[in-house]
């Protein structure tokens, strides 16, 4: 690199990215501090890592191939999860998991990873995880309807999303108070609910995405986790915002949103996307041909639920 190329390249694009690593470092320490159990060290400084190489590798890609560094993450988180964490540590990772370990208090890695990942991390980083870590995600976004090609969303389907939590949690109230079931860690058992619940999750996922030719229709229609992150979400610091006076409506923000959000509808009003359907792809950001789109970290004032 030239004397001239260095006094040009823009560190601050990698701003968020140093910002996110930052972040689940000082998770991983104060979770290792205060149980002296140096997994959470571990833990949260890979995941944190691996955010950090994927959001690097899309700041530093050109447009076209800004993709592969969500995709990047999405595989270095996933799989560590479903692999490592799940196959291997034979921890139920599901939702139903995460309400056995809650019953019976049990602080377990599926806790504090719904708790971060889900319940309060929202607060900072929005829908990130279902963008950058799903593991679920990352098999429904290698299908081949990356635009949405078949039916708009409907907030009347994705009132299913809310049966499918209520379900879970009635399920999982049932085996408790009816049957006593009570958690098994490290089980066949445990291992036996992430897998049964993963294909549950592909089986529903990969046809549905066929049929309605859309790949994230199971996230907006059926997924469970949606439900424990709206309301953070909504008043998350980590929006997409952008210049409404720049914005000339042409909607490629909104024929590449994953989410089909109608992005200009709050642009041209000045207000940051607060839709809780975000999922901080960052494709309208990529797809803007002006530019107006950006990430912002602010505190709105009341944001709408939406």
């Amino acid at each position: 690199m030239s004397n001239t190329d260095a006094k040009t390249f823009d560190w601050s694009q990698f701003k968020i990215p140093l910002v996110m690593l930052a972040i689940f470092w000082v998770i991983a320490l104060v979770l290792w501090q205060a149980t002296g159990r140096i997994f959470y060290l571990l833990n949260f400084g890979y995941i944190g890592l691996s955010l950090c190489l994927g959001l690097g590798v899309y700041a530093g890609l050109p447009r076209r191939k800004k993709l592969w560094g969500r995709r990047l993450a999405q595989f270095l988180i996933g799989v560590y999860m479903l692999l490592f964490l799940g196959l291997l540590q034979r921890e139920n990772m599901q939702l139903e998991g995460f309400f056995f370990y809650l019953l019976s208090g049990f602080f377990a890695g599926s806790v504090i990873h719904y708790l971060i990942a889900k319940v309060g991390g929202p607060l900072i980083f929005n829908r990130g995880w279902c963008g950058w870590a799903c593991w679920t995600a990352m098999i429904l976004d290698l299908l081949p309807y990356r635009r949405n090609k078949g039916l708009p969303f409907s907030p009347r389907w994705g009132l299913l999303r809310y049966l499918h939590f209520a379900l879970s949690l009635t399920l999982v109230l049932g085996l408790w108070w009816g049957v006593s079931y009570r958690v098994q860690a490290e089980s066949q058992t445990e291992l036996a609910w992430l897998v049964g619940g993963n294909l549950l999750y592909y089986g529903i996922g990969i046809p549905l995405a066929f049929l309605l030719k859309d790949n994230r229709a199971f996230c907006k229609y059926i997924c469970p986790i949606p439900p424990l992150q709206k309301v953070g979400s909504a008043h998350a610091l980590l929006k997409i915002s952008g210049d409404g006076e720049k914005c000339n409506e042409c909607s490629a923000c909104v024929k590449l949103c994953l989410m089909d959000i109608r992005i200009p509808d709050y642009i041209l009003k000045g207000e940051r996307v607060h839709s809780s359907e975000c999922i901080l792809c960052l494709e309208c950001i990529n797809a803007c041909p002006k530019g107006v789109l950006t990430v912002s970290f602010a505190l709105d004032k009341r944001p709408p639920i939406s």
